[in-house]
């Protein structure tokens, strides 16, 4: 079996969308003003969280991490996105390509388990209301957070390393815009059924599994608000899982018609643009949607701005 060291033996092309000249030039303001929402949005939520006392809860503490995933995952990919977009040149180095595999792949498989969590949690808010402190402790919430993370990392680490060390035999055009696992395999000289195996399993446990749970939290979530039979219920019930609900289907949505799907048209356009949609539009919305639709945030922006004008005063 070819090191990583022998493997890795020339820059990479990522053709991306280099057939469409005219496209790239609205993909790069939009990605770019994408990345910018991205940021700023995320590390709010990130800032407003640690800093309102109010919102140190269990659901806020898991928001504070998936905005975290969201940061970690658009940015191992916008950076050099923007960078082929703009200009001719669409190679990328050998560490970069490692780097942003393992980074984006780690992350987004803790994506996937830390959506479940979620999930997890607003079953435990609306069904078990009156034990919904004993249930949600804190240990058992960085447990959760930990086993997410390090399922991620663990995924990344053995399909990352296994798909690197496929030999290529001097091929290097990857017709995609990142390094993703999918369409590095693509690169071998060697037979991937194995391969191709690995990954449709590694989908079943990382997208499916999380997906499955998720619909039965919902499921459960559904049959308590039914029993109550009560129009307040309902409205109280989609204030608590609307979002979280709306961020599943979004990310979920994208991400498993990318890795379920036939592998024979996985290098058309059609899986660029969805895996486009995953990557660098979804971590977008999702601060738009945890934020328009929250009270509590808004509120506690409110006391923060409210809380520094004071303290502007008293200095004046």
């Amino acid at each position: 079996m070819t090191t990583i060291n022998e493997s890795l033996a020339g820059d990479f092309i990522l053709v991306g969308f280099s057939d469409c000249p005219q496209l790239e030039k609205i993909l790069f303001a939009v990605v770019l003003i994408s990345y910018l929402l991205t940021l700023v949005g995320n590390t709010a939520i990130i800032l407003i969280s640690y800093l309102d006392p109010m919102l140190h809860t269990p659901m806020y503490y898991f928001l504070t991490h998936l905005s975290f995933v969201d940061l970690c995952f658009t940015t191992s990919i916008a950076p050099q996105l923007l960078w082929n977009l703009h200009g001719p040149y669409k190679t990328i180095s050998l560490t970069g390509c490692a780097i942003q595999l393992y980074v984006s792949l780690a992350v987004g498989s803790t994506e996937c388990v830390l959506l479940a969590v979620m999930a997890f949690d607003r079953y435990a808010a609306v069904c078990r209301p009156l034990h919904y402190a004993t249930v949600m402790h804190s240990r058992l919430c960085q447990s959760l957070v930990g086993m997410a993370w390090l399922s991620g990392v663990g995924n990344s680490l053995i399909q990352g390393t296994i798909t690197l060390r496929l030999p290529r035999c001097g091929n290097c055009r990857i017709y995609h815009f990142i390094c993703e696992v999918p369409a590095m395999v693509k690169l071998a000289c060697v037979n991937i059924h194995a391969n191709e195996v690995q990954l449709f399993m590694a989908s079943l446990v990382l997208l499916v599994l999380p997906l499955t749970l998720i619909l039965i939290s919902y499921g459960c979530i559904a049959q308590a608000v039914m029993r109550i039979k009560s129009a307040q219920a309902w409205r109280k019930a989609l204030g608590t899982c609307g979002s979280h609900l709306l961020v599943v289907t979004l990310f979920y949505g994208t991400i498993t018609a990318v890795y379920i799907q036939p592998n024979s048209s996985y290098a058309h356009s059609q899986g660029k643009f969805i895996t486009l949609l995953y990557t660098i539009v979804t971590p977008t919305l999702n601060p738009l949607i945890y934020t328009l639709r929250n009270k509590d945030v808004k509120g506690a922006l409110k006391r923060l701005v409210q809380k520094d004008r004071a303290q502007q005063s008293e200095k004046l």
